[in-house]
């Protein structure tokens, strides 16, 4: 099970935008109080981030999980945790693929027919690779 801080800093190393790198403690401060967020100081989210502090209130909770998009319950939820891991992973994947980006950007101009038929094609074009994919052990 990973410690609050540990989970912490998973979000502070892999949610923001795809342009710059991580936000430092006191961008988050800054943002959380423009945005009508309790006060926490960058002295406390480091405090938070290192372990020295490791029982926010529940408010504090709130405002983290809120300004990096995940549920409260992913702090101390370990099944919660996982499903919020995989999918900044599937997210990262997607991020760091510029041709899937093309695809998603051309995607969300069409109907939701032709939205139907792109997933169609894709998943056929998976079903084909898996069938012909050499198995495990298999070296011809």
């Amino acid at each position: 099970m990973d410690t609050f801080s540990e989970r912490l800093n998973r979000l502070f190393e892999v949610v923001h935008p795809q342009d710059r790198g991580p936000y430092s403690n006191q961008e988050v401060a800054k943002l959380l109080h423009e945005r009508g967020g309790p006060t926490l100081s960058h002295v406390y989210l480091w405090q938070l981030r290192t372990g020295r502090r490791d029982n926010p209130t529940r408010r504090h909770l709130e405002a983290l999980a809120e300004f990096f998009g995940v549920p409260v319950a992913y702090f101390f939820d370990d099944g919660i945790a996982l499903q919020v891991e995989s999918a900044i992973a599937l997210w990262q994947g997607l991020r760091n693929n510029q041709q899937v980006q093309k695809i998603a950007m051309r995607a969300a101009h069409l109907t939701p027919e032709g939205q139907a038929a792109v997933l169609g094609v894709v998943e056929q074009i998976l079903r084909e690779a898996s069938a012909t994919a050499p198995m495990d052990g298999d070296d011809d």
